[in-house]
């Protein structure tokens, strides 16, 4: 509990920050779920290098990114109710969903070095999977979110969840 208030208090007072520093610390371990629990890397085998670079998309594009969208969400359809909650998982899930899978992924293969030929067919191979996946887990997770969670906390309450989905996403941006 003192350390869910220490994290209330920061984001009071550092709420763009604190999100940003939330999204790359659990894109961080996303990765090392996938490369520790998916793949069985073991740790003299784990890729310390990739595990940076999920924090630093994490940082760098999922949490501002993803923060900004709340907003411009929360301003587009302002309100709480059902209905409310329900217009923005059909606009986050049916506009904002596939354009993010669309850069995230080919972002990660560009950080790994992917040219832009391999970067398109893996995008191509990579995408209708990763998408179909997304929608198996974020309408109903989003739809409570909008629904139940207050806007500073919405990007909290998301990367916690993705936890399991930055694993899957990882895993999904390094096969080769």
């Amino acid at each position: 509990m003192a350390l869910w208030r220490a994290y209330q208090r920061a984001l009071a007072a550092h709420p763009w920050k604190v999100q940003v520093l939330t999204a790359g610390s659990l894109m961080g371990l996303g990765d090392i779920i996938s490369q520790q629990l998916v793949e069985k890397r073991g740790l003299r085998e784990h890729q310390t290098g990739r595990t940076l670079t999920m924090v630093s998309l994490g940082c760098g594009f999922v949490g501002p990114v993803i923060g900004g969208w709340y907003k411009v969400l929360d301003r587009f359809i302002p309100g709480t109710t059902k209905v409310d909650a329900l217009k923005k998982m059909l606009l986050d899930q049916g506009g904002f969903a596939p354009c993010f899978l669309g850069c995230f992924l080919p972002l990660v293969g560009t950080l790994n070095g992917l040219s832009a030929q391999e970067n398109w067919a893996k995008l191509q191979r990579d995408y209708p999977d990763a998408l179909i996946t997304n929608y198996y887990l974020w309408p109903a997770v989003q739809l409570a979110n909008f629904y139940l969670v207050p806007l500073h906390y919405r990007l909290a309450v998301v990367q916690c969840v993705a936890v399991i989905w930055n694993s899957y996403l990882s895993w999904k941006a390094h096969q080769f």
